[in-house]
């Protein structure tokens, strides 16, 4: 009978991964539903990552609705706090070599015959990693330094951290920097652009990113790797050195500071720091700098820290690279506003790890200033390790005959009458059917900043205008009545590509207005102002027959400005776009300004730095601007406040230095509840 018949070993599979699904399921349920979980996160992530092996080896039982293929299976269940048992700090940063000396001469002064360590400061985010009689039980994230975040689910996704050792210590932490690698980045960001999501501009924003990913698989997917710099607890085992620690570490499997050097003098200090220096383009990883720390843990020990840093380590910071290159050519692109930007096309450099063929000339003024003519050489070198600047030219290098550049008194794109803005530097393209202008209109309008249609990338803009499916924003809303025809010809993706745009589209209808006054590209006014805006007045026809005296009566609206609105809202083809906007479906009301409006805020100037522990930037931007506050992207004497998070870099240096208060985001989200008014 069928009841005696022994279970195959297929079976069995088959009825475990039945069992696991059912169990993860139940107890998905007492974690988000009831509030009441009945297992530990360590008893949790078990049963899925067996779930997820037995998946991944038996195909043929695959199911969509499996936990593993939604967020909240495999999924990180949130972002627990953690208080770290060692304080994660930060170093006191140098930029010169009198600085090193003087620290080396400090330690001899104070400490008998100390010996150094010095290494690479890899460019990446710090995570504390918890091993429990070998295994690995827990990550976590530097957060305030105090308290930080559990980051287990995904740390267990990155190879190069090992998931036991064999030292079975009864309890082990480490401290690492999670990076990705140059080529990981590459492909991860080739992706990205490929499916019109955010491309980054630096490995650390990526890496940080990723390892905060709701999902596990995307961390699996981008290929993380950590170097471990520091030994923080071992009990059941002392060691006597940093140096000692680290031969330890990478006998139990540890990948960790490469190359690191142990000096006794502050010449052979120098000397490491310099090699580091003229190698760190040619490595596989970024580096931020070089890290100099007394070697004996005993003397660290003695030495202490001050309200701030450890006394007996510091990192510092090379100057940007610098190098000669040629200026082949000048072209000029024309931006959604119109403008013309003159770009040099630079003979090709490795410039800070990467090729570096272009460099904007910014306007007629800048390359007038700077004296920068074709076939000139010039030294160029990247800002903040980033954006590609020319910071001078060399006439006694200029070849016989070089003119002085012009920008033309025509758009390049559409051959209409070029001007130069009334008491500006900006030279425009008049014409109203410029294709280019219309491209980066379009493309600027679905972005993040402004409607945030996911996949919208300036790939699909330009495919879609030059097939004539759009032709301004409100096509972009009547794209789904040629689904067929765009699936047919691919210009989107396929099938699932086309109807997740779509669903993007449909989605961004119900945006509130300040996301759509963004869009709509009016000179001089961005995401703030459009913030602003939306806190004034109740919808779009309100704003459209706005008057001079209502605006500039907003806070810091000037009189450029408001000119720039009243010009963009006293055109006719503006109203008819505004027209079919409304009859597409797309909410044409402010909810900002239907609330109570408490204005605490006002008259504080913000700026945020780091990764916050709950928030986006944006969100913590949108809270702040909610209630009355501006938020701005550099540190200033009239900064009021600024909001650190875990990671927090210069900008939190500077404003320390400026004696500027700084919050976190429970200081904010505190003082908000409370009620109280910010002085």
């Amino acid at each position: 009978m069928d009841e005696d018949r022994t279970e195959s070993p297929s079976e069995k599979i088959r009825d475990r991964i039945r069992d696991l699904r059912r169990q993860i399921a139940y107890h998905n349920d007492r974690y988000y539903n009831q509030d009441d979980p009945e297992i530990s996160d360590y008893e949790y992530d078990q049963l899925s990552l067996e779930l997820g092996r037995l998946e991944r080896e038996h195909p043929e039982y695959a199911d969509p609705d499996s936990p593993t293929q939604k967020v909240g299976g495999t999924a990180r269940r949130e972002l627990k706090k953690i208080k770290h048992d060692v304080p994660v700090v930060s170093l006191q940063d140098v930029f010169s070599r009198e600085e090193i000396y003087g620290f080396v001469e400090r330690m001899q002064s104070e400490l008998k015959d100390p010996v150094f360590v010095v290494e690479r400061k890899v460019d990446g985010l710090s995570v504390v990693l918890r091993y429990y009689d070998g295994i690995l039980k827990e990550g976590i994230t530097r957060g305030d330094g105090s308290i930080g975040e559990s980051v287990y689910q995904n740390v267990l996704q990155i190879a190069s951290i090992p998931k036991t050792i064999p030292a079975h210590l009864p309890y082990l932490e480490v401290r690492g920097e999670i990076y990705m690698s140059t080529k990981a980045f590459e492909r991860a960001n080739q992706k990205q652009a490929e499916t019109g999501g955010r491309v980054y501009r630096t490995a650390r924003n990526l890496a940080a990113g990723t390892l905060r990913q709701l999902n596990s698989a995307v961390v699996r997917e981008r290929n993380l790797d950590i170097y471990v710099f520091n030994l923080e607890v071992s009990r059941g085992r002392d060691f006597q050195s940093h140096s000692e620690t680290l031969n330890w570490l990478s006998q139990q499997g540890f990948p960790v500071s490469p190359d690191f050097a142990v000096c006794k003098t502050a010449e052979e200090v120098w000397d490491n720091i310099e090699k580091i220096g003229k190698t760190r383009w040619d490595l596989s990883f970024g580096i931020d700098g070089a890290v100099v720390k007394v070697d004996s843990l005993a003397d660290r020990k003695r030495l202490g820290m001050t309200s701030k840093v450890p006394r007996w380590a510091i990192a510092f910071k090379y100057p940007p690279e610098q190098k000669e290159t040629i200026v082949e050519d000048i072209r000029i692109q024309v931006g959604r506003t119109g403008r013309l930007t003159p770009l040099a096309v630079l003979k090709p450099i490795r410039l800070a790890g990467t090729l570096i063929s272009r460099a904007s000339l910014h306007n007629q003024d800048y390359m007038d200033a700077k004296d920068i003519r074709i076939g000139d050489t010039v030294i160029v070198q990247k800002a903040g390790d980033i954006i590609p600047e020319i910071l001078r030219s060399l006439p006694e290098k200029r070849p016989e005959g070089a003119k002085r550049f012009v920008i033309p008194a025509t758009c390049p794109i559409c051959g209409s009458p070029a001007r130069r803005d009334e008491n500006g530097a900006d030279i425009r393209c008049t014409g109203t059917n410029c294709f280019t202008q219309a491209v980066r209109r379009i493309i600027y309008f679905a972005s993040k900043d402004a409607m945030n249609i996911d996949g919208f990338g300036p790939g699909t803009a330009e495919a879609l205008m030059t097939e004539g499916y759009i032709k301004d924003f409100a096509a972009i809303y009547h794209l789904k009545d040629f689904r067929e025809e765009l699936i047919e010809k691919g210009l989107i993706g396929k099938e699932k590509g086309t109807d997740n745009l779509l669903s993007a589209i449909d989605a961004s209808r119900e945006n509130d207005i300040d996301r759509l006054i963004t869009g709509l590209g009016i000179r001089n006014v961005g995401k703030q102002s459009a913030r602003v805006i939306a806190m004034h007045f109740p919808d779009m026809d309100a704003l459209s027959h706005a008057t001079y005296e209502q605006l500039i009566a907003l806070p810091d609206f000037g009189d450029i400005m408001v000119r720039d609105i009243l010009d963009y809202f006293g055109r006719e083809e503006t109203h008819l776009l505004l027209q079919r906007l409304k009859e597409a479906g797309v909410n044409m009301t402010s909810r900002i300004a239907e609330r109570t409006v408490d204005r605490r805020l006002a008259g504080k100037t913000f700026v945020l730095t780091g990764t916050l522990p709950s928030m986006t930037r944006e969100e913590a931007s949108e809270l702040i601007q909610s209630y009355g506050g501006r938020v701005s992207g550099s540190v200033s004497k009239k900064t009021s406040y600024v909001l650190a998070g875990e990671e927090a870099g210069s900008k939190l240096t500077k404003a320390q230095g400026l004696g500027i208060p700084i919050l976190s985001e429970e200081d904010l989200l505190n003082l908000l509840k409370q009620g109280n008014r910010f002085a």
